[in-house]
């Protein structure tokens, strides 16, 4: 399994390039003119998703809770000559989802892809010790407002004939001491079966990412320590703590019509930490 690994990365380049010849096209751009929602993408993964679908040609809408951040990584990535955009949108609020999905298409004139990318964990310890309140606020943005900021982009992204839609998720075996955050993006896993299955019939293809230890501020209460994130390292094949941009590039891809026969698939990018989902 090792061999075949390190033969691979060693023959990429070559692989890529008969792969080419062979459709008898040089692909670039795979997302070109296609509209894309980021929610939460103006720090750590959700920037270098949005980062990487403008890239490959999407157009952009970012979108934060505060105007400041929003500001600020629309002006860094137009400035890297990015078509990108962006809007301030607390995902569980209704008012600002029908906004982000109405400003979206007031500017592009539809959307094709949703990457549901918001998330909150108010709570590190004990499950025995997690209040009522935590609980709803937990499930609230990290399932509620993922299942109706879907349902609001669907039918925008039906208008357009294609459209993968996205719901980005966390590595469900974490630790124990993030008992809600954990069961919550969980039930991501099966929201993403579900929608799967119904909207495949719409032509919409419904996919999970679930990240392991990607080193942002979010996790930093994880990794901050040097001797936890020695410790987390040992577990993992590849010895390092992952980098947003090792998510984006498989994002873009689901996103692709390369994934044109994937739908209600979760896609672990853990560096090899055992899981299973």
């Amino acid at each position: 399994m090792q061999e075949a690994r390190l033969l691979l990365g060693r023959g990429a380049r070559a692989w890529k390039s008969v792969r080419m010849a062979s459709s008898g096209v040089t692909r670039r751009n795979p997302l070109a003119n296609k509209v894309a929602l980021v929610t939460a993408s103006t720090d750590g993964i959700g920037l270098a998703i949005a980062r990487r679908l403008a890239e490959d040609g999407a157009h952009v809408v970012i979108s934060s809770r505060k105007q400041q951040n929003v500001d600020r990584t629309v002006a860094t990535l137009q400035g890297e000559g990015l078509s990108v955009t962006g809007i301030v949108c607390h995902v569980g609020k209704a008012e600002d989802r029908e906004r982000l999905v109405t400003t979206a298409v007031n500017r592009h004139g539809g959307i094709d892809i949703l990457v549901s990318n918001a998330a909150v964990n108010p709570f590190f310890g004990n499950m025995m010790d997690v209040t009522e309140d935590v609980w709803d606020k937990v499930l609230k943005i990290n399932v509620t407002a993922t299942a109706m900021m879907t349902k609001a982009v669907v039918p925008e992204i039906e208008k357009r004939g294609w459209g993968p839609t996205r719901a980005v998720v966390s590595m469900t075996k974490g630790p124990s001491n993030l008992g809600p955050y954990n069961v919550s993006k969980t039930a991501l896993l099966g929201l993403t079966k579900n929608l799967a299955s119904e909207l495949a019939s719409k032509n919409i293809r419904v996919n999970c990412l679930a990240p392991g230890l990607i080193k942002t501020h979010f996790s930093s209460v994880l990794w901050s320590d040097e001797s936890k994130e020695e410790m987390i390292k040992k577990a993992m094949n590849i010895r390092r703590l992952g980098k947003p941009g090792d998510c984006a590039g498989i994002v873009s891809f689901l996103c692709s019509e390369d994934a044109s026969y994937i739908t209600g698939e979760t896609i672990v990018v853990g560096g090899g930490t055992p899981s299973r989902l």
